[in-house]
């Protein structure tokens, strides 16, 4: 791999055996034969309840409610608390395998090892946790006890949980597990939401356990939290149109001042070549007519023959430069070198005072004016995010065709960033590449994650570019449990399990 490049994720999957994959064999294997282990053993124990209990695990998991930052609310977490404290460890983990169910799963968006894997993980988590429970005293116990032993008992779980997705995430990212932990919620956000989830989770249990109550009280429970789960999300979905219109409106403004600058530099940049170029050639040719009308008053017209040679030769010469400035305009309005050494130009120019290294693969390849233009301020303005804000010691910086698509790509080796935060209040230099992309017709893609870098990939279909190509006229003048989970951009994220982790797809 070329130095300066994104790491390569490793897929957690039976056809891929790396590091990763062996870990998650390593788990998978003895925590299933485990259960089995443990469920044969308690087989007298076994209730028809449990099947409810596996059917309502797996319904809750699939309805999380987006809240903030990538953060999912789910009802899984208390509900899973109450399987472990009610039932023997064997019986509950057998419950938290088979209800644990990820929407990934149903729309083939995962391999089967690492869906086993996340079942598995929490699965154990869910055993110890019952373990721990059931070690330390009874739902008939006093309340203090009982208590206590619950907040041990979701300690435990905690620590299974993420320990097991950190150290998948390393492997998977081949990132250290220190700079994994650093992620770790606080204590004082564990006291809130395991702590308190883990209470939540105790009381279903103690009703449950209530002969007249037993899963009315789950449903009593459940029920007025689900229908609270869809006036949240209408008004999160409300919250959430009018911070776009507001980020919108200020791209909008950004977009439009940005423009106007640019139109001031170009027409700078064509007074600049009219007054070096033109303007020396019709001050000379103005000066030849002067000596041709002196040599005609005079008589010499053998002179004046010559002299009138001289001025065909400077009309033709302006007139010359003057089709290679319309021809230069319409070919690019980045200047009349083209795209790749433009891009070239800006690059030593940022990278003349750092130590960053810039390496450039840029084809040759005709493009419209507008796509010329809109490529190298969405290759520019990421180049200067990156400088700004991520620390990189490489930048790489591609234009290809790919398929039916004409391809910007860059990358970075630098800090990297969660994808799924939203960007610092009044910075809108991603949304802007973004609206650059969407006003040529085109699509822009970013994968990044804290410690890994960036690669941001801007696609321009051929086939909308075509019509430009082939033209030969002149231009027209919430604090929550959270999971947190490696996902398909290579970055930890909180995943739709309430406050446990997992590896998604």
């Amino acid at each position: 791999m070329s130095e300066g490049r994104l790491v390569a994720r490793r897929e957690i999957s039976f056809r891929d055996l790396n590091a990763a994959s062996i870990f998650a064999l390593g788990l998978v294997v003895p925590v299933l034969g485990l259960i089995l282990v443990l469920v044969v053993q308690e087989l007298s124990d076994f209730r028809l309840a449990m099947i409810l209990w596996v059917l309502l695990v797996g319904a809750v998991e699939l309805l999380p409610a987006p809240a903030w930052r990538g953060i999912h609310v789910s009802l899984g977490f208390p509900i899973l608390t109450a399987v472990a404290f009610t039932y023997h460890p064997g019986w509950a983990a057998a419950i938290a395998l088979l209800g644990s169910t990820d929407p990934a799963e149903f729309k083939h968006q995962t391999t089967l090892l690492k869906a086993l894997f996340n079942r598995s993980q929490v699965a154990l988590a869910v055993l110890l946790s019952s373990a721990t429970f059931h070690a330390m005293a009874s739902l008939s116990d006093p309340l203090l006890d009982v208590t206590f032993a619950a907040l041990a008992a979701s300690f435990v779980d905690y620590i299974t949980n993420f320990g097991l997705v950190v150290m998948a995430t390393s492997l998977m990212y081949r990132m250290s597990v220190l700079r994994l932990a650093r992620q770790l919620p606080r204590l004082s956000e564990f006291l809130i939401s395991y702590a308190g989830l883990s209470i939540m989770g105790l009381v279903l249990a103690e009703l449950y356990n209530d002969p007249r109550v037993q899963f009315l009280a789950v449903l009593t429970v459940i029920v007025p939290l689900l229908f609270a789960r869809q006036m949240f999300l209408r008004s999160h979905a409300l919250e959430e149109a009018h911070a776009e219109l507001q980020e919108n409106s200020a791209i909008l403004r950004e977009l439009s001042n940005t423009m106007a600058e640019e139109r001031a530099d170009e027409r700078l940049q064509i007074a600049g070549y009219l007054h070096d170029d033109l303007a020396q050639v019709l001050f000379r040719l103005s000066l030849q007519v002067d000596v041709a009308s002196k040599l005609l008053e005079k008589g010499e017209l053998d002179q004046v023959r010559s002299q009138l040679g001289k001025i065909r030769d400077s009309k033709q010469e302006t007139s010359d430069r003057i089709r290679a400035l319309i021809r230069n305009l319409h070919r690019s309005p980045i200047g009349a070198k083209g795209l790749a050494e433009a891009l070239e130009s800006f690059t030593d120019e940022v990278g003349r005072d750092s130590n960053i290294r810039f390496h450039r693969d840029v084809e040759d390849i005709e493009l419209p004016a507008p796509i010329a233009l809109l490529l190298y301020k969405i290759a520019s303005e990421g180049i200067m995010n990156a400088l700004k804000h991520a620390d990189p010691t490489d930048v790489t910086v591609s234009v290809a065709e790919e398929g039916e698509d004409i391809v910007l790509r860059l990358e970075d080796n630098g800090t990297g960033f969660d994808t799924s935060a939203p960007g610092p209040e009044g910075h809108y230099g991603m949304a802007m590449m973004r609206e650059r992309a969407k006003v040529g017709g085109g699509n822009l893609e970013v994968h990044s994650a804290v410690g890994v870098g960036t690669e941001i990939t801007v696609r321009f279909p051929i086939a909308l570019l075509q019509p430009e190509q082939q033209s030969d006229t002149e231009p027209a003048s919430a604090n929550i449990p959270e999971r947190v989970s490696p996902d398909t951009k290579g970055t930890t994220t909180r995943s739709a399990e309430g406050s446990r982790d997992s590896v998604p797809a």
